[in-house]
């Protein structure tokens, strides 16, 4: 598979809410990169890690994160790079904004990801 294809497959299994298939694009120890100054900032490291993240993110907003798709996913070598539109609420509290998600992929496997957000300080207000 090329990188492009790893993670049109994760993001696939992802909307459709196969988290295991979703994970299965995953390396065992895959880092993710997670932005800002918020509970959920820093570098998580494994699957579990990264699953108990996404999970409690859910678990916050009562299931309403919602991460679209907005552009053409963009390849340079094995780095995928994807515009994204999220919107999520939590309590009295909502947010929506653009942001980009960047992938690295090695021998069929995502091995980090980067996330970028539009208003860093809007989405750390949210979480805290």
């Amino acid at each position: 598979m090329t990188a492009k294809e790893v993670v049109e497959a994760y993001s696939i299994a992802l909307s459709l809410g196969d988290i295991p298939s979703a994970f299965s694009y995953f390396s065992p120890d895959a880092k993710w990169h997670q932005p800002g100054n918020n509970k959920f900032s820093g570098t998580k490291t494994g699957l579990e890690a990264i699953g108990k993240m996404l999970g409690d993110m859910m678990s916050a907003t009562q299931g309403s994160l919602v991460i679209e798709p907005t552009g053409a996913m963009m390849v340079n070598g094995n780095f995928v790079s994807c515009p994204v539109h999220f919107r999520a609420k939590c309590g009295t509290k909502s947010i929506e904004m653009n942001g980009n998600d960047l992938y690295e992929v090695v021998e069929d496997k995502i091995v980090q990801v980067w996330l970028f957000s539009e208003d860093q300080s809007a989405e750390d207000l949210f979480w805290n």
